[in-house]
């Protein structure tokens, strides 16, 4: 059961208790939530001073105005996902304000072991199959102040667990949905044991486009030897959110990961995505795609981090910015002593569409290896005004220009991702925020 009861303000001792007090999990997992707690309350508030926050500002942000656990009724209309209209699934699991609602299986996928759905309620019953993978601890939860929060109250949590061997040929889907003013403290882990397959497609909104809330997430993508996982993550909450969160996948020997992301809402986002080829061959792509307008703030960090010889990573990050909004991204491609052989690429373009929106980029490159290829690229720059021209004389208007112009920059990661509706949900979704751009 999700804990309900305390509608307290804030995140305090007495929400805390009675957070484990409704809880029937495992006395192992207990005491990492209380370590993971206890480490909230000694960590203090990140600040300017420290590398990864000197971009973002987040001196509004409080955390004692917001009420974890406190109960949302379930709107009459939930928002409707984007990702998985038309798709056949294999599995679906939808959440609220850190409340598991629902969740399904396939029973062809369920016979062959696969586990999907609520962790919640999966840890109580498949604790010694989870428990391992749990405290593998890819995200560590001393890292900061929101990785603590989350390790100590994660809660309407998901899990993809697909044993050796299995492939599954349709995608599974999760849901996360806010209410006004609402918490999130959602978590997702997908496992993928030896030469497993699997997509995962996971998306969030708000019940208002414009609510605020708060959600302190994470994510832990656990690819084993020669398996292969596809997982998409589109962040579509409302523009008022504080969006906090940490990612990292772990791809081992001869194993693939390609990784997609969406940021499309919130009012202010901190995200850090880490991706670690531990084992020799493996391989991974990352794409991302931002879309910002108003006065939004996106900051994504992320991090190739070679461990193993003869692995390859290719990172392509794009943003599109309107109004005063601004991004930061921060990459790193780091490379052990022991990862020769090592191919890495990282590049992050930028498309201005106001005078007044600000693109960051900080490529970075960290190598031990003395037998290694590692590339990185950014660029920066306002719509082209012959290609608008060229456009409008051929009957477009100036915001069907911009939209087509948009459409087209973002492409190039549009045609790495090979599921079809997400590709489309994009695309639909970037094109309704497209609005004309500054003279």
């Amino acid at each position: 059961m999700i804990a309900t009861a305390s509608p307290t303000t804030g995140f305090s001792q007495e929400v805390f208790d009675a957070f484990l007090a409704e809880r029937d999990e495992p006395g192992w997992l207990t005491d990492r939530r209380v370590a993971a707690w206890k480490q909230f309350n000694s960590l203090g508030m990140p600040n300017k001073k420290d590398e990864e926050w000197m971009r973002t500002d987040i001196r509004l942000f409080h955390f004692d105005r917001f009420a974890p656990f406190a109960e949302a009724e379930v709107p009459a209309t939930m928002p409707s996902p984007l990702l998985a209209t038309g798709v056949d699934l294999a599995g679906q699991s939808v959440s609220l304000d850190s409340r598991s609602l629902s969740s399904e299986l396939a029973d062809e996928w369920a016979k062959k072991g696969v586990l999907f759905g609520s962790l919640d309620d999966l840890v109580k019953e498949h604790g010694d199959l989870l428990r391992p993978y749990i405290e593998r601890q890819l995200i560590d939860p001393n890292q900061d102040k929101f990785s603590a929060l989350n390790a100590a109250l994660w809660s309407g949590a998901n899990v993809l667990f697909v044993p050796k061997g299995v492939k599954v040929a349709n995608p599974f889907h999760s849901f996360s949905v806010m209410s006004a003013g609402g918490v999130d403290l959602g978590k997702t882990l997908v496992i993928l044991d030896s030469g497993a397959e699997a997509t995962l497609l996971t998306e969030t909104a708000s019940t208002e486009p414009e609510a605020g809330g708060m959600h302190c997430g994470s994510i832990e993508l656990i690819v084993e030897k020669e398996a292969r996982l596809r997982y998409v993550n589109l962040q579509n909450w409302g523009n008022g959110v504080w969006h906090f969160a940490h990612q990292m996948g772990h791809v081992g020997a001869n194993a693939g990961l390609q990784w997609t992301i969406g940021a499309l809402g919130a009012r202010l986002a901190k995200v850090n995505q880490h991706v670690a080829l531990t084992g020799q061959d493996a391989e991974a792509q990352v794409n991302g795609v931002m879309f910002t307008h108003g006065k939004q703030h996106l900051c994504y960090n992320t991090h190739q981090h070679h461990k193993a010889p003869y692995c390859r990573s290719d990172l392509l990050y794009k943003a599109a910015l309107q109004d005063k909004s601004r991004t930061v991204w921060r990459g790193m491609i780091k490379v052990d002593e022991a990862a020769q052989r090592t191919d890495a690429y990282q590049r992050n373009d930028n498309l201005m569409l106001s005078t007044a929106a600000r693109a960051d980029s900080i490529p970075g490159l960290e190598i031990e290896a003395d037998d290694v290829r590692c590339t990185h690229g950014s660029t920066s720059g306002r719509v082209d005004d012959q290609q608008l021209f060229y456009a409008m004389t051929r009957g477009y208007t100036r915001q069907e220009a911009v939209r087509m112009i948009v459409t087209g920059f973002f492409q190039q990661v549009f045609d790495r991702i090979t599921i079809e509706s997400v590709r489309d949900a994009l695309g639909e979704a970037i094109g309704r925020r497209v609005r004309d751009i500054e003279e």
